[in-house]
């Protein structure tokens, strides 16, 4: 109801509509090394993210799994500096996300987080 209302009266935060054109969003006059490049979209300079993407892979795995695959021991450091970043960004996202304490909580990559994958499987 409020939506409606807010639609029909908008006040000025709600009258004020983005930019959404994404025509000059990928510029191709750019070298492919810009920020601003679709490439650099994907990639990220937090090497734990990075590491942490490698270790997922395809799979879906659980904290103590990729604990395992990555090395760690402390879980509430892997959370805090690996997981909840990589989350943020976009890279990572959880199997039953309206439940995060699910008894079967896994972890698996997103479309970003699998392009970014794909590009550093071989390295």
């Amino acid at each position: 109801m409020r939506n409606r209302y807010l639609h029909i009266h908008p006040t000025m935060e709600w009258s004020v509509q983005p930019n959404l054109t994404i025509t000059d969003k990928y510029p191709t006059s750019t070298p492919a090394s810009t920020p601003s490049s679709p490439r650099n979209l994907i990639h990220t300079d937090n090497e734990l993210i990075v590491r942490l993407v490698k270790a997922i892979g395809n799979e879906q795995l659980s904290i103590k799994q990729m604990l395992e695959r990555v090395g760690l021991k402390d879980r509430m450091n892997f959370i805090e500096f690996n997981l909840n970043p990589a989350i943020s960004e976009g890279f990572v996202r959880m199997l039953f996300p309206d439940n995060p304490h699910h008894p079967h909580q896994k972890y698996l990559l997103t479309t970003k987080g699998v392009l970014l994958y794909n590009d550093i499987k071989d390295q």
